[in-house]
């Protein structure tokens, strides 16, 4: 007996766009979020409405191939794309992640630090080691119910927000019409802001967690499989990829307005990291404030890591033909966990050694960078053709909100490398 299928649920359709979209605030995203707060004050908050649009059409474009499909981006890649293209985006996409790894578990440990006491080595290789164990023991359906849970977390920054004085006249204002100087600092701080709400490895993991929902419920298929599937999964999509980046835009929003009537208000305006961010906001806003920010940035760290090392690991296994899902035990699959463990281990490794996180940020953005357009270049084709979609390419709409996404992309990215 052919098992029922899922109708659509708006109530229970929130899942990998959530997650996706909540981890995008992850402890780097905080720092910049900060940072342009703290240096720009309201004059940045017009960002978070404009990314938005082009963030969850590609999100959902995403979300959609793997759907789709019922293969990840990289096997799509593999299958549409000479081989040297997908070894050559999984091997940049590997070294930005790890990268963004030391950076994550970095700010985790300060921020741990400044709450706890201690080393801020130990607190960094205790939250990296409990994070890596929870993905190589805990099996998918289990793990992505605490990530879940985890993107509560992320109200810390909303709270923070009220517990100061906001001008909320003057911040509806500000987000609408934007006024400010265009010079090198805002040009680059737009380009980071840009960088860290559009990044590649989301695009990666979201494909590829569509894919686990297919593996991980009865009755499930891809629906080049089985079009009938099409309208109810099609429209819980559309749910959660729009609802997970106007979450996590939101969020977002929220950090820079916490940071810009506190810190910039205070002329503390040099923030670069958030554990900085959060320290500062302690003699301005108070210990609550200054705690919730703190065990934010510990929380939204839990959430971003294994999506991370995760869609690193899903796009090489993909390439390379190995056995991939956080589904998988151990030894189903070892290539695919071995690479979420090097990914840990070079992260934790950085963090020991002699390199500024900042720095490991900075390389982070110019990698994404050179990943970001060139692969949404491909995602857009893979999209619109019928020979990988079959009859659901990309409807119009967003075929030409994503093109418009992949062009402001390009101008971001030569913008980053002409002020770099």
């Amino acid at each position: 007996m052919k098992a029922a299928r899922r109708r659509f649920n708006p109530f229970t359709a929130l899942g990998p766009g959530l997650i996706t979209g909540a981890a995008d605030d992850d402890p780097s995203g905080i720092a910049t979020y900060s940072q342009a707060g703290a240096q720009f004050g309201l004059h940045m908050l017009w960002t978070m409405v404009l990314t938005y649009p082009f963030m969850a059409v590609f999100q959902s474009i995403c979300a959609r191939i793997g759907r789709v499909t019922g293969r990840g981006l990289a096997a799509n890649i593999k299958l549409a794309f000479p081989r040297s293209v997908v070894t050559i985006v999984v091997v940049l996409l590997l070294i930005a992640n790890t990268l963004n790894i030391a950076a994550d578990v970095t700010a985790m440990g300060e921020a741990a630090q400044l709450v706890f006491g201690g080393s801020r080595h130990i607190f960094t290789f205790g939250l990296a080691l409990v994070s890596l164990l929870l993905q190589v023991f805990v099996p998918y359906h289990r793990y992505v119910r605490f990530l879940k849970w985890l993107t509560l977390a992320l109200f810390a920054y909303v709270a923070v927000a009220f517990t100061v004085n906001v001008p909320w006249s003057e911040v509806l204002h500000r987000t609408f019409v934007p006024e400010f100087t265009v010079d090198r600092d805002a040009a680059t701080l737009v380009v980071a802001v840009f960088g860290t709400t559009i990044s590649p490895y989301l695009f990666f993991w979201q494909s590829s967690e569509e894919v686990e929902e297919i593996e991980n419920h009865r009755g499930a298929h891809a629906l080049t499989d089985d079009p009938a599937e099409a309208p109810a999964e099609l429209a819980r999509i559309g749910v959660d990829t729009y609802g997970g980046m106007l979450y996590s835009n939101a969020i977002a929003f929220f950090i820079m307005l916490s940071t810009a009537v506190t810190l910039h208000a205070a002329g503390a305006t040099g923030i670069q990291t958030a554990a900085q961010a959060a320290n500062a906001l302690r003699p301005l806003a108070g210990d609550r404030a200054f705690a919730l920010f703190a065990l934010g940035i510990i929380a939204t760290g839990l959430l971003a890591l294994p999506i991370l090392a995760g869609s690193a690991a899903y796009a090489l296994s993909e390439a390379f033909g190995w056995n991939e899902g956080l589904e998988r035990t151990f030894t189903e699959a070892r290539g695919f966990y071995g690479v979420i463990g090097a990914a840990f281990s070079a992260g934790i490794a950085l963090d020991f050694s002699s390199i500024d996180p900042i720095k490991a940020l900075f390389w982070t953005a110019v990698v994404n960078g050179v990943i970001a357009v060139p692969l949404m270049f491909i995602i857009m084709l893979l999209a619109s053709r019928a020979s990988i979609m079959g009859q659901f390419v990309v409807a119009r709409g967003q075929r030409w909100l994503g093109w418009v996404a992949t062009g402001i992309m390009a101008l971001v990215s030569v913008t980053m490398f002409v002020l770099s």
